[in-house]
């Protein structure tokens, strides 16, 4: 499943895998995940849910999201709210 983590440094790291936890190196400390889509129609990435281990993104923990440098262009939404309206959006 399409699948995303939050880590303790902002980082957001996605992948087609079977848990959360796969998506975590040794170093990494989460705090929450869920799913992704893309709308490439709407150039938006869609986020929604919850991490059955990490639970729903605690977004209130970081200040800054890193995310890949591909993602420039596209609105991040989490649940149909625009992330950037609440955290910086850092492109890496």
């Amino acid at each position: 499943m399409q699948k995303f983590i939050i880590t303790h440094e902002g980082v957001f790291k996605y992948g087609n895998v079977r848990m959360h936890r796969d998506l975590l190196e040794a170093k990494d400390m989460c705090i929450g995940g869920g799913f992704y889509e893309f709308d490439y129609v709407s150039n938006r990435l869609l986020l929604s849910g919850k991490s059955y281990d990490f639970g729903k993104p605690k977004w209130n923990y970081i200040d800054v999201l890193k995310v890949p440098s591909a993602f420039r262009g596209l609105t991040i939404l989490y649940e149909g709210e625009d992330v950037s309206q609440f955290l910086q959006v850092q492109y890496v």
